[in-house]
């Protein structure tokens, strides 16, 4: 799924940031708004700021209760302001609207969308997270009976097989070992090599940034070069990276290639090459 980024909801710059690492991160929390749904991102940035007094929205992630459109409030491994005393292990999804006694208020599509980022905190920790509602941690009705009569079903959808237990993405079966000798993924947990236009720990190249010793650009040069030794047809004039070749500045190129890549693999196909697809690369059989 898309998630709309700060940029493209108009979010105003934090006033100051930290970050959680993976380790630290144990739970999953629902929230909601007990507003509209027609309320905006930026509607609640400026409440939390302005009259609350924290330095960004106090969310990690929103999703509307109607459209079930996702806004990246303070992102994956930025700390919180939704739950006090446990911002640092939870990563908290606020869901804008009302929760409505006698009627459901929260769309298929508004729980398909926090499902899927239940799956995706849980495929970047490498485990499966506790969920759980604010209530269970704070003095408050939040998430609101219907919604927290969900979380603590574990997020079953209408249509859909009964929910099993997370699991990670199995390897795939290979022909032969991977070539060369595996390289650690250079950037922290949780960031990746994607565009950047994305938030801060979306690595483009562009800026040229250091991370354990080289450029960023020289890293993402050297994921595309490990996929040339896998056999694929990788540089100028050739099938992938063929316009602007290897240049190490992740673009629409880059993002086909690491599409196509993550499909060959069987991991999630978003075109972002954070660890598991980095790993992927170095580590997988070659298939």
């Amino acid at each position: 799924m898309d998630i709309i980024s700060r940029a493209e909801w108009g979010a105003r710059p934090p006033e100051s940031r930290s970050t959680v690492p993976w380790s630290k991160r144990t739970i999953f929390m629902g929230h909601y708004s007990a507003a509209s749904a027609t309320q905006t991102p930026r509607q609640i940035q400026d409440f939390h700021m302005r009259v609350r007094g924290w330095s960004d929205i106090g969310y990690n992630f929103l999703v509307n209760s109607v459209t079930g459109l996702i806004y990246e409030g303070r992102g994956w491994t930025a700390l919180g302001a939704h739950c006090a005393g446990h911002n640092t292990e939870a990563v908290g999804v606020c869901i804008i609207g009302k929760d409505q006694a006698g009627r459901q208020d929260v769309s298929d599509a508004a729980r398909r969308a926090f499902k899927w980022l239940y799956d995706e905190v849980n495929d970047r920790k490498g485990k499966r997270l506790t969920l759980l509602g604010h209530r269970d941690r704070g003095a408050t009705s939040c998430p609101g009976d219907e919604i927290y009569a969900w979380l603590k079903a574990s997020l079953p959808i209408v249509g859909s097989p009964t929910p099993q237990p997370w699991q990670p993405t199995p390897k795939p079966a290979g022909t032969r070992p991977a070539p060369g000798t595996p390289v650690v993924f250079p950037l922290p947990a949780g960031w990746y090599f994607g565009p950047a236009s994305g938030p801060a720990y979306s690595v483009s190249g562009l800026h040229e940034r250091y991370f354990r010793g080289r450029t960023d650009r020289a890293w993402l040069r050297g994921w595309a070069d490990q996929l040339g030794r896998r056999g694929w047809s990788v540089g100028k004039d050739r099938r992938w990276l063929g316009q602007h070749g290897n240049d190490g500045i992740y673009g629409p190129e880059y993002r086909a290639l690491a599409i196509a890549f993550q499909a060959d693999q069987h991991i999630r196909q978003d075109g972002l090459i954070g660890a598991a697809t980095w790993n992927a690369a170095f580590r997988n059989p070659v298939t």
